[in-house]
């Protein structure tokens, strides 16, 4: 029995694609929700994984499978459909899982021959057993996850194309912010995979550099923390010589045993969700946790820097509080931080978000015919409507962000205290030189998507 399983592209974001840019290798994430789920495949399945992300193949010249397993974002939607469509026209069974599936399940369903919704592996043996006997059923229901029994994913399947191997050690996430999915797909309970498991999994992903996909590696109270260090004095005994990133809250800054702990461990930088430069933004968005104990964020993201740890900063651009100039807003609230990388997004709606249903439920839903726009839904796209800009105000303001912060002085500046400091310079440079490499694709893309749909004025406060 032949199994592919297939992580589809969109199209419109280059930053994935490694052919268009050298460094866009440090930018790419192998497919690990794919790679877990060939670990539970029996091995009377011929597995093979594609990453469109990678390079796109020209299927119909390959060997025709028996099943094609199909993950999406909702950005990756389309394309998903469009792969679908191709297969099931040999007559190949298609089955679609991912956050899209699942959010989206009727819409999903109408173009596959089987959805799995919610966290795949506790039902992917029925899946293929259903398939063998040729009884797919259309709808298979996953719960959430006993993290005691997922494998080590088959990181083997996957070489050569990636400059970051990948590993997931926990699930799920108390915060419940606005814009985001993960609590509806993995739930609020944190979820930690057994300490022994991770480190046994680290060993054999080949790449020197890892990134630890977690929503979020420490948690955020203290029973979290204690496992973290765990977690990070078990990688250091191992002595496996991997230097790793991985999304964490600001409260990491908060316990200087936790920081000496990662950096002993190999943490090269770690990716922090500010938000906003604003508390009513944080408000509007549910990350009160950064409101706590009136933080000094300059000085936490120091904290964490002194330990030679990079810190990159994401920030969301949209928000019904955010006013003419909150581009240069964020910039400079980025630069006083001092953080490494900057990463700001258009605040959008995604299906199983606080936001969606909020704004649905306000009749404030953008203008847009779906699936057809999903591939709009990346994030850098201002595809939502906004309060106080029409969207083209809103991509001036992204511009004039980008180019504050990634102009060559301020990379150079950046550079020189990585080099200072000795805080991972390479990294650094990679991301930043990657980062600037795309914002010129990434202006005429959105110029061309505000070219093809009708203005959406702004709201303004009511």
């Amino acid at each position: 029995m032949r199994l592919y399983l297939i992580n589809p592209s969109n199209p419109l974001v280059c930053l994935t694609h490694v052919s268009d840019s050298r460094w866009n290798r440090y930018r790419v994430w192998k497919p690990l929700g794919l790679l877990a789920l060939a670990a539970l495949t029996p091995p009377e399945w011929q597995i093979t994984v594609f990453d469109e992300n990678v390079r796109v193949p020209e299927y119909a010249a390959l060997p025709s499978p028996d099943l094609v397993g199909i993950t999406a974002f909702t950005s990756q939607a389309n394309r998903a459909y469009e792969i679908a469509d191709g297969f099931r026209s040999r007559g190949v069974r298609v089955v679609m899982g991912g956050i899209h599936a699942t959010m989206c399940a009727d819409e999903a369903a109408a173009r596959v021959d089987a959805i799995v919704t919610g966290e795949a592996e506790p039902i992917w043996g029925e899946v293929l057993h259903d398939a063998r006997r040729g009884a797919l059923r259309a709808r298979y229901d996953g719960v959430h996850a006993n993290m005691d029994s997922i494998p080590p994913a088959r990181h083997d399947l996957l070489n050569g194309d990636y400059a970051f191997g990948s590993i997931q050690t926990t699930r799920g996430c108390p915060l419940n912010c606005s814009f985001c999915s993960v609590t509806s797909f993995n739930g609020y309970k944190y979820r930690q995979r057994p300490i022994a498991d991770v480190v046994r999994e680290f060993a054999t992903i080949r790449e020197k550099h890892v990134l630890i996909v977690d929503d979020n590696l420490i948690g955020t109270n203290r029973d979290h923390l204690a496992r973290t260090k765990e977690l990070f004095r078990a990688l250091i005994a191992a002595d496996l010589r991997k230097r790793w990133i991985a999304q964490v809250t600001i409260n990491m800054a908060d316990d200087d045993d936790l920081l000496r702990l990662a950096a002993r461990a190999g943490c090269a930088g770690v990716f922090i969700g500010f938000e906003s430069p604003t508390p009513a933004g944080l408000r509007e968005v549910g990350k009160k946790f950064n409101l706590l104990n009136g933080r000094d964020f300059a000085a936490s993201v120091r904290r964490i820097q002194r330990h030679r740890i990079l810190v990159a900063g994401s920030f969301i651009m949209g928000l019904d509080t955010d006013q003419p100039g909150i581009g240069r807003q964020i910039a400079a609230a980025a630069m006083r931080y001092r953080v490494d990388l900057l990463n700001t997004l258009f605040l959008t709606p995604l299906p199983g978000t606080r936001l969606w249903d909020e704004r649905a439920l306000a009749g404030r839903m953008p203008p847009g015919t779906f699936p057809e726009d999903w591939k709009y839904y990346t994030l850098t796209f201002p595809v939502a409507g906004y309060r106080n800009f029409c969207d083209q105000e809103l991509a001036r303001e992204m511009e004039i962000c980008d180019s504050a912060f990634y102009s060559l002085p301020r990379i150079a500046q950046r550079m020189w205290r990585s080099i200072w400091q000795r805080r991972n310079p390479l990294i650094s440079l990679m991301g930043n030189m990657s980062y600037r490499r795309n914002l010129s694709f990434g202006r005429r893309a959105c110029r061309e998507f505000l070219e093809s749909r009708v203005p959406t004025p702004a709201l303004l406060p009511s």
